[in-house]
């Protein structure tokens, strides 16, 4: 699959790039972002998946977090795709900013008009790592996925989704029930329908309680002042419940100064 490179920059004695392609799965270009610490010059290093949250795009992550000189200095190659399909010209796509672009919710759609593009669990978990492991020197044995708000919900379902692919899975104020605040059921009504039992295949709190693949162990930061912990988008309470319920071993740190747009502006 053919690659076209936007740009690439020093950065920490690596490379911060950016490429486009266009994908099967969502039958459209798509962007992501690529950091090659100066380690991958002469072998393979880890592959670090990084998954942002809404009305982000590539840039958001690899222009603001400076994460670059931790993925330097520990020899990892970070890969962060954009949020959603791009100039598909579905009528609505973009009336909002919690649904369409800028909002993939990381799920593969199955109403109409979106299925035929909004496939980004499949783009993130399938065939944006095999466009990876074909083109940058990176072990495949060593993945791991992380990320943001939504993209904290796409990587927690991503892990529990594929027991044994990813090495280990974070997330910072992630969206972590989405069956039950009105963001997951904007999205997933309008991408999956109104039978919300096939809402739970995409809800990391009712994944965990089903669980029962290899050990995993996962990580959580949380804003003590988020504002969206405390209208109630987050959930998170419930997350550590089931995970408790499951001896799922999972740490929570709830941080004093971490606010949820810190990520996004």
């Amino acid at each position: 699959m053919a690659l076209k490179q936007i740009s690439s920059n020093r950065c920490f004695g690596g490379l911060q790039k950016v490429f486009e392609h266009s994908s099967v799965e969502l039958k459209c270009k798509m962007r992501f972002a690529v950091y090659l610490p100066p380690q991958a010059e002469s072998g393979k290093c880890p592959a670090l998946y990084w998954l942002s949250g809404l009305t982000c795009t590539e840039q958001n992550f690899i222009s603001k977090s400076g994460y670059q000189q931790a993925a330097s200095e520990h020899g990892l190659v970070v890969i962060a795709p954009d949020t959603s399909p791009r100039g598909c010209n579905i009528k609505g796509e973009d009336d909002s900013w919690d649904f369409g672009t800028g909002a993939g919710f990381y799920v593969n759609a199955t109403e109409d008009p979106w299925k035929a593009n909004y496939r980004m669990y499949s783009y993130v978990t399938e065939e944006l790592p095999q466009l990876i492991n074909a083109n940058f020197p990176v072990d495949p044995q060593r993945m791991s996925i992380f990320g943001h708000s939504m993209g904290g919900h796409g990587a927690l379902i991503c892990a529990l989704k594929n027991p044994g692919k990813y090495r280990s899975v974070s997330a910072f104020a992630p969206i972590c029930n989405p069956v039950l605040c009105s963001w997951g059921k904007k999205a997933f009504s309008g991408y999956l329908g109104p039978d919300e039992s096939k809402w739970k295949a995409y809800d990391a709190t009712c994944l965990v309680k089903a669980y029962s693949g290899s050990q995993i162990d996962i990580l959580i930061d949380q804003g003590k002042d988020d504002e969206f912990l405390s209208n109630g988008q987050l959930l998170p309470d419930n997350f550590i419940a089931a995970c408790t319920e499951k001896k799922i071993p999972v740490v929570f740190r709830l941080q004093e100064l971490l606010l949820h747009c810190n990520f996004h502006r």
